[in-house]
């Protein structure tokens, strides 16, 4: 490896297999994965249902311990929880009796950071992603979509190295989650924030992502991986009638087969 490949690779993933205990035995979630992620990149990982995915970005995160292999974030291993990521789960999770801007600056006071830099940073995300004006709501005023931006704020504030998204809009409606795609696009390119994203939804993965890994199903391996050859800005409507995208998300639909979800 070179010192320039070094200097730019953010997450490095070598054999990495995790083993649980279980009442019917050993479970095999992951084996033998290999996954190299270079500052900026936007990788998406497709995959069956119960295929390690969300086991992978725990491990990622220092939540999982893995059985053999080893992690790096930024050329450390990963040996504990870490502070420098960023995690938007399925659930945007937000508290009842705090506002959209209370339940962003929980991550500051959770990590002991400066507040009024919180607050200038909070202020700018809410501009970012749409929220201006309901600063103040409480998450029975927002709908699912805006519920899910604050979660991403939250996820955002402490300027992660590395976001990790699992399955985030899969509890919204098609219309919602095709502006949401649209939105995180617009975000990736505006932070340059490191990002790995599960989903089940192919047309997802590769609108949004500069590269797809394709998992099969338990215990989990990495089949195949695909660069999408798209511009970072990408258009919505006019990405999917594009040669490259039909080309990603036919060869990933074939490999997944009847578990692929189309949207």
């Amino acid at each position: 490896m070179s010192q320039t490949e070094e200097k730019t690779r953010t997450v490095a993933i070598d054999d990495l297999s995790v083993t649980f205990a279980s009442k019917r035995g050993r479970v095999n979630a992951l084996e033998g994965i290999d996954l190299h992620v270079e500052k900026g990149e936007f990788i998406a990982i497709a995959g069956p249902s119960g295929c390690g995915k969300s086991t992978l970005l725990k491990a990622v995160a220092g939540l999982t311990k893995p059985s053999h292999g080893s992690i790096q974030l930024k050329g450390s291993n990963v040996e504990k929880p870490r502070q420098d990521i960023g995690y938007v789960f399925q659930r945007a999770a937000l508290l009842d009796w705090r506002s959209v801007r209370g339940n962003i600056l929980i991550q500051a006071e959770m990590r002991g950071m400066d507040m009024r830099s919180a607050n200038k940073r909070t202020d700018e995300l809410i501009e970012m992603t749409g929220l201006s004006g309901f600063e103040k709501a409480l998450p029975h005023e927002l709908s699912g979509g805006m519920q899910q931006r604050v979660s991403l704020c939250r996820a955002l504030l402490h300027k992660p190295d590395v976001l990790l998204m699992d399955e985030p809009f899969g509890a919204l409606d098609a219309l919602t989650r095709e502006k949401m795609n649209v939105e995180l696009n617009r975000i990736w390119r505006e932070t340059g924030t490191t990002v790995l994203l599960v989903t089940h939804s192919v047309a997802e993965a590769v609108y949004l992502a500069t590269r797809v890994v394709v998992m099969s199903p338990r215990p989990g391996r990495i089949i195949e991986e695909h660069t999408v050859d798209l511009a970072p800005e990408r258009d919505y409507a006019t990405v999917l009638e594009t040669p490259e995208f039909h080309r990603v998300s036919s060869r990933v639909r074939e490999l997944l087969g009847s578990t692929a979800k189309a949207d």
